[in-house]
């Protein structure tokens, strides 16, 4: 299948559960039970995190855990054809990206090699790990050269096998999925 066509399919069956919001909250409430018992997360102090959409994965809590817990926060900013991440506090100020996405409004860049766990945002996966993203590559380039380890949240809804990855595609060290 297409890479459009799975888009739209994944796009769907987000929405679908943005429409259902306590469904889409017990799931992100299993999810994350996961996630902050593996060590992955446990053993990470840089977080490296997008601040999502309503209808994606709510990161926001994953935002307040580390910060609780005294692990710093780094969210992507995307320029050109380029992503870089940024530390953040409760503080930071944010501007609307033309995606969409919250992204930090001054220029504290981290550097890649800083970050110790990349939680990575996708519309489909497959359980192998490989993801569909919204296009353009971000991801599949930071993950090129990205060395922590890398995972994504993701609901049962987003599994679909329909679709091969393809030689550019970068696969996700694990999938917490409800």
């Amino acid at each position: 299948m297409e890479k459009k066509k799975i888009r739209t399919l994944g796009l769907a069956s987000l929405n679908w559960l943005y429409r259902n919001k306590e469904l889409k909250a017990a799931k992100e409430q299993q999810i994350l039970q996961q996630l902050f018992e593996d060590e992955y997360w446990t053993q990470a102090q840089t977080i490296g995190v997008v601040k999502a959409v309503p209808f994606e994965f709510d990161t926001s809590t994953v935002i307040s855990k580390a910060w609780a817990q005294g692990k710093q926060v780094t969210v992507p900013k995307a320029e050109n054809t380029q992503m870089t991440f940024h530390r953040i506090t409760p503080e930071s100020l944010f501007v609307r990206s033309s995606f969409g996405v919250e992204e930090p409004a001054d220029e504290q860049e981290t550097a890649l090699q800083e970050i110790d766990l990349l939680i990575v945002p996708g519309l489909v996966f497959t359980v192998a790990g490989f993801r569909v993203g919204f296009g353009g590559g971000y991801y599949d380039r930071v993950l090129e050269e990205f060395q922590g380890n890398s995972c994504s949240l993701v609901f049962s809804e987003q599994i679909q096998e329909c679709w091969k990855a393809e030689a550019f595609d970068r696969q996700i060290d694990k999938l917490f999925i409800n």
